[in-house]
């Protein structure tokens, strides 16, 4: 493992001036084989996590080669949580993870994970709606769906992408109803059809997984990820129902 205890102060020290929110950056080796620490802007929502400033992402590029991602967790011990296990696989790369104001740390190794489908902890760009729906994706049916750097209120702001409606072709599904979901339109729903929906926005910026039997999966924002019934109030904010190419006949890739 690669010895980060030059940087660990550096590190230390923009947590501390971050807090309360979480600190984010990049450690980088320089062509003189130092390694330095690059203190990034975090444009995450919410305190308490994080997102890095594709500016400052490539700025470290720029500079030498990225070997590990650092963090801080305020007033939490410095363990990964889910959505790290699940962004640093993503990563391949180490993440060291501070602790303020306490200063303790850990140096963690990328491995495979996905979190359990019920239950995660929001975190957007990471465990949200289309986070859930990639995931359900690669491990139920081995579809790998591209992931998209999104800023939280994508959905609001004026001259921002439409970004479901904009990528869902490119990623191969096919819209096979279009409009809020009356009987006939719920009936001939398939296991695995994706429900795209707008709720409370100016655009589509909900989707949910559909599980067969009417039930639904997937992740609203600051709540935990969940089944539950395809109820009234999804049905009438549905705007499409997507379909993946390979689904179309059979409704199963395999």
């Amino acid at each position: 493992m690669e010895d980060f205890s030059s940087v660990l102060p550096m590190i230390q020290l923009h947590a501390g001036a971050q807090a309360p929110r979480e600190c984010c950056g990049l450690v980088v080796r320089k062509q003189d084989g130092a390694l330095q620490y690059m203190p990034c802007r975090n444009l995450a929502h919410d305190v308490d996590q994080f997102m890095i400033d594709p500016v400052d992402h490539a700025h470290a590029e720029d500079t030498g080669e990225i070997v590990a991602y650092a963090h801080s967790h305020v007033f939490t011990p410095p363990t990964p949580t889910d959505a790290d296990r699940e962004s640093m696989a993503r990563t391949g790369l180490p993440w060291i993870i501070v602790n303020h104001p306490v200063g303790s740390f850990t140096i963690n190794e990328p491995e495979p994970y996905i979190a359990p489908f019920v239950g995660r902890a929001f975190v957007h760009g990471v465990h949200d709606c289309y986070g859930i729906v990639r995931d359900w994706y690669a491990h139920e049916l081995g579809i790998a769906l591209n992931d998209y750097p999104r800023r939280f209120g994508w959905w609001d702001d004026e001259d921002g992408p439409d970004l479901y409606r904009e990528n869902f072709a490119r990623e191969g599904f096919v819209v096979v109803h279009q409009g809020p979901l009356d009987a006939v339109a719920i009936g001939e729903l398939r296991e695995h059809d994706l429900l795209l929906m707008r709720i409370r926005a100016r655009r589509d910026n909900h989707m949910a997984v559909y599980m067969g039997a009417n039930v639904i999966l997937h992740h609203l924002i600051d709540q935990l990820s969940r089944r539950e019934v395809l109820q009234e109030f999804y049905q009438r904010r549905t705007t499409a129902v997507l379909r993946h190419r390979a689904l179309l006949d059979t409704g199963d890739p395999s």
